[in-house]
């Protein structure tokens, strides 16, 4: 009988890079529930189709905080950043059902002063 002094690793590096494949394909769908934002519901409204070019995200949580593209930001960090936008770019505005609405109402004055129309609020569907 043949005698065994190695273990044949390449079929098990095999299988885990087909795992991670699949840790990193699912993680990019996840990334998104972090800020844990509820959006409120709505029943007139038309479904968004997320234009070619990637929309920059605002959102504000149920303690309002501001995060832009889902890092953190102030208020005057954000209307800096948004003097430097292109006017034509697309905007998302995602905004917790339990935020106060003075402060949405800051951040679309914000958008409308930096004259960035190009603006989708998201909500739900019902």
């Amino acid at each position: 009988m043949k005698r065994f002094d190695s273990i044949n690793v390449i079929p098990l590096i095999d299988v885990m890079l087909v795992l991670l494949a699949i840790v990193l394909t699912t993680a990019s769908f996840i990334v998104k529930d972090h800020l844990d934002i509820t959006l409120p519901d709505t029943e007139n409204t038309q479904s968004y189709t997320p234009p070619e070019e990637d929309p920059l995200s605002i959102s504000l949580n149920k303690d309002n905080q501001i995060f832009m593209d889902e890092n953190p930001i102030d208020f005057t960090a954000l209307k800096q950043k948004l003097t430097e936008v292109e006017k034509t770019r697309a905007l998302t505005l995602e905004v917790d059902q339990d935020a106060k609405f003075g402060e949405f109402v800051k951040i679309v004055d914000l958008l409308k002063g930096e004259e960035l129309d190009n603006l989708t609020i998201l909500t739900e569907s019902k």
